[in-house]
């Protein structure tokens, strides 16, 4: 998400380089190592993924813990993202749009009571509390990468669960193609909600088998807590293959419907920002290269920034779900 100028485009601040991407490990590579005979490197860096599956809390919010998940893909072994860069510089425009707004200003957000409305092309459409859904499936923590559309990216460990578990449950009629998320736009707790910066509420979508998989979060919480106001409390979406503006802050509705939805910056600048908004380094941005990234909190005078990531390292994982695409063309 970008700040409009007068001229209807968009300000990309520029960002310092930093250092290059540490090695990604996953569950595969070491089944390849351990049959190559490397079991030995592949299991002291299994044993140093298995130790980051339980992140140490802040203390600053009420816990929420998570069980480490099987999910193909969901655990990172990069360097987790400092807590306080996590929870102060953020996108979230009901707030404001510099990065520190959110932080400043979402303390007016009332996360209790809290109802996500699930409607349209279901058989099961009803209202689910705050705490229903918390106790709807076991929470588990991934680690997942955050790609921003404006060039930088995070490592954060979310709290949550597929959100495949809540469509199962409400079962989706066969004529529901895409998954609509209304987040709230309540003027009297967010401020930014009046401004000219997008067409209120923020709405996203996903493509109902984007919807499906098993690595689309609906996220509770980061760091072993309950979400902090300005990270989009207190339910979230968490699509990690996608730029950080398709992952919905504080869900109020989720609506099936047969045709692709609207969303708030494809309805404010289609030109830039597509539908899929997938991550995609061979893609750039209109104004700017999408190329590489700089990781926040790594920034230094001499560092350089990392290359993007195809499906910001997911590939493996979703790229069949775009198979027989013009990713140029659906970007």
């Amino acid at each position: 998400m970008l700040i409009p100028s007068r001229d209807s485009g968009f300000i990309h601040p520029h960002s310092s380089e930093i250092t290059p991407r540490s090695v990604y490990e996953d569950r595969r590579q070491m089944l390849k190592l351990m049959a190559g005979g490397a079991a030995g490197a592949a299991l002291a860096s299994w044993a140093g993924r298995e130790a980051m599956a339980q992140v140490a809390r802040p203390g600053k919010l009420a816990a929420l813990a998570g069980a480490r998940s099987a999910v193909a893909g969901s655990v990172s072994m990069e360097k987790l993202t400092d807590y306080k860069d996590a929870s102060t510089y953020n996108n979230f425009y009901e707030f404001g749009t510099d990065k520190a707004d959110p932080a400043r200003n979402a303390h007016t957000l009332k996360t209790a009571p809290w109802t996500v409305e699930v409607e349209g092309l279901v058989k099961k459409p009803g209202k689910y509390g705050i705490e229903d859904l918390l106790k709807l499936s076991a929470q588990e923590e991934r680690i997942y990468r955050l790609r921003c559309v404006e060039g930088w990216s995070m490592v954060i460990p979310w709290v949550g669960y597929s959100l495949a578990e809540l469509i199962k449950r409400v079962e989706p009629q066969g004529n529901a193609k895409y998954v609509e998320f209304v987040t709230l736009a309540d003027k009297a707790t967010m401020p930014y909600v009046g401004s000219r910066v997008l067409d209120w509420p923020y709405v996203e979508g996903l493509r109902m088998d984007e919807a499906m998989h098993p690595l689309t979060l609906l996220a509770f919480g980061i760091y072993g807590e309950v979400l902090p106001n300005q990270n989009g409390a207190p339910v979230r979406l968490v699509v990690p293959w996608k730029y950080g503006f398709k992952s919905a802050k504080s869900i109020v509705k989720i609506r099936f419907v047969e045709k692709e939805p609207g969303t708030a910056w494809n309805k404010a600048a289609k030109q830039e920002y597509g539908f899929y908004s997938n991550v995609n380094p061979e893609v750039d941005h209109p104004r700017w290269s999408q190329a590489t990234e700089r990781r926040i909190g790594e920034d230094g005078l001499f560092a350089k920034k990392r290359k993007t990531l195809m499906f910001n390292g997911y590939e493996a994982q979703v790229g069949q779900l775009y198979a027989g695409m013009d990713l140029k063309k659906f970007y």
